[in-house]
């Protein structure tokens, strides 16, 4: 089967508090999420679209990843904290799914 997975990084503005007096944090948020887009089957007429997102820039259907204060122009902070997040993306890429279906183990790549 094939997903397909639409990833955004976004700025979300000025988020500061205007009252208290509680530690000085960035007053800029930046929100990693990741929407599945659609999941497809091969057959032998090509394939075979079993889900499919029908408002993929819904904030309702994306799921955020990472919710952190910093200012999205930042690129070492994004850097730093995005940086685990891509390494297991990456590794997520390689890895094998394993399901049981009909009481038969299948793996899938």
């Amino acid at each position: 089967f094939t997903v397909v997975i639409k990833e955004s990084c976004d700025g979300m503005g000025d988020v500061s508090e205007k009252h208290g007096s509680g530690p000085p944090v960035p007053e800029k948020a930046v929100r990693f999420s990741f929407t599945v887009m659609n999941i497809s089957v091969p057959n032998k007429n090509g394939s075979v679209r079993i889900f499919e997102e029908a408002k993929p820039n819904s904030e309702l259907c994306c799921k955020p990843l990472c919710l952190m204060l910093a200012d999205e122009s930042d690129h070492e902070t994004l850097t730093a904290i995005l940086s685990p997040l891509i390494a297991e993306r990456e590794a997520m890429k390689s890895s094998e799914l394993m399901l049981e279906i009909g009481g038969i183990l299948r793996s899938f790549k």
